[in-house]
């Protein structure tokens, strides 16, 4: 008893003196050319919890998620003329993965981390997302090839 009483305090100082820590993955999101045809997809055929559409002019996008209990995807749709994801598809007409997103204790932590080992973010300051928190991109080229969304938890 008196041992697991130490790891769990060991373990909450640990979280006390990192001032910040990955979380899980939120979502893969998927660039997709129909947003309703998508929808439809995994509503109809995979019998998936799938929510409505949200267009999100500040990102350039029209999203929809597919719940998968403690993930999700993400679709995303172009919307307006300078969306990101308009250039995606026409580099992949049948659409594709376009980023993951991680979830991050504290998101301000998170970027002084990154940018202190090289790492560039799409952007100097964190945008509210898709689920109403900040949420900052890390460039690809920095990242293995893979867009990276982190999400303050």
């Amino acid at each position: 008893m008196l041992g697991l009483v130490l790891r769990r305090g060991l373990h909450t100082m640990k979280q006390m003196c990192m001032p910040w820590s990955l979380g899980k993955l939120n979502h893969v999101a998927i660039a997709v050319p129909n947003m309703d045809e998508s929808i439809k997809y995994y509503k109809e055929t995979l019998k998936a919890d799938v929510s409505g559409k949200e267009d999100l002019p500040d990102h350039g996008v029209t999203t929809a998620f597919v719940n998968l209990g403690d993930t999700k995807i993400e679709l995303l749709h172009p919307f307006g003329e300078k969306s990101p994801i308009a250039n995606f598809l026409e580099k992949n007409k049948d659409g594709g993965i376009h980023h993951i997103c991680l979830e991050v204790t504290d998101i301000n932590e998170a970027i002084q981390h990154v940018k202190a080992k090289g790492i560039r973010t799409l952007g100097n300051e964190p945008k509210i997302g898709a689920h109403g928190k900040p949420v900052i991109f890390l460039h690809p080229k920095d990242c293995n090839g893979v867009l990276t969304e982190l999400e303050q938890a």
